[in-house]
């Protein structure tokens, strides 16, 4: 059996995670400095800002496992203004270069991360050149936070460069949301400006998971990244209304359904395999 180690596997997209490679036989060990809610899997907390407490979790846990076949690394501060500017870009940072280069000491070969929509140059105060965006666009961070999500993947493509026999593949996540988060939508709805900052984007936090397997199970080595969002936006107004009204001057690189997610997942589609299931849409919300 597959043993995949998930850091990070306490917060919203590793619980979903950690579900979705259970249900299709993996065996999964959460590594996390913060206790699960409910115990999914077996848990050891982790500090991954400390090179020795990563290189063992990813080699042995006593009592646990002798060896690690892949990691998918989640662990991070969330976003910006969740922590002091230096400290969530140190800490972050940090934690990714630990992972990824006791990965490789280990000899592990699958890697898979979190990396953030952001590095498509969210929050567009700057608008976008073009939608829907997409990954052929060069990355443009505009905080610490996805100033370290960019050197996550440039970290990536030189591992990959060092060892051709890599995968490490970066999903940038859309805003993820939970089932229960989905009443939120309605405040936007009734003020876009609210979240103009991406388009409208989401992501439901189940099909975080679904990506998260499909990059796993992907047999392409190398470096790769891939915009993981949503099929529609979180909006009842159509696109054409309100790009017209917010951004005006954004061309249409190709035509739209009306409501379909301005964060391109064609790339995921057409190599992962990756469908979004879950929309706010199918679910009642007051």
């Amino acid at each position: 059996m597959t043993l995949v180690v998930v850091t990070g596997g306490s917060g919203k997209v590793g619980r979903a995670t950690i579900t979705e490679l259970l249900d299709h036989g993996y065996e999964v060990w959460n590594l996390d400095i913060a206790p699960p809610r409910e115990e999914l899997c077996r848990f050891t907390p982790i500090d991954f800002t400390e090179f020795g407490q990563v290189i063992e979790a990813l080699t042995d846990i006593d009592g646990g496992y002798q060896g690690v076949d892949a990691v998918v690394h989640l662990a991070a501060i969330p976003g910006p203004s969740h922590a002091a500017n230096a400290h969530l870009f140190h800490n972050n940072s940090t934690s990714s270069f630990n992972v990824f280069w006791a990965a490789r000491k280990a000899g592990i070969k699958n890697v898979i991360w979190a990396s953030s929509e952001t590095l498509q140059g969210v929050p567009f105060d700057v608008p976008p050149p073009y939608v829907p965006m997409d990954e052929s666009y060069a990355p443009r961070p505009e905080t610490a936070y996805s100033l370290a999500k960019l050197l996550d993947e440039e970290m990536a493509k030189q591992f990959c460069r060092w060892d051709p026999e890599l995968k490490m593949i970066g999903l940038r996540f859309s805003y993820v949301k939970e089932p229960a988060e989905f009443a939120q939508f309605a405040q936007v709805q009734a003020n876009p400006m609210l979240q103009n900052w991406n388009l409208w984007s989401y992501v439901d936090s189940r099909d975080t998971a679904q990506a998260v397997r499909l990059a796993l199970e992907y047999p392409t080595k190398g470096f790769d990244n891939f915009i993981i969002a949503a099929a529609d936006t979180i909006m009842t107004q159509t696109n054409a209304e309100l790009m017209s009204t917010y951004f005006p001057e954004v061309p249409f690189a190709r035509e739209l359904d009306p409501n379909a997610s301005m964060m391109s997942n064609e790339k995921a589609q057409r190599l992962l395999g990756y469908q979004p299931k879950f929309s706010w849409r199918d679910t009642a919300v007051s």
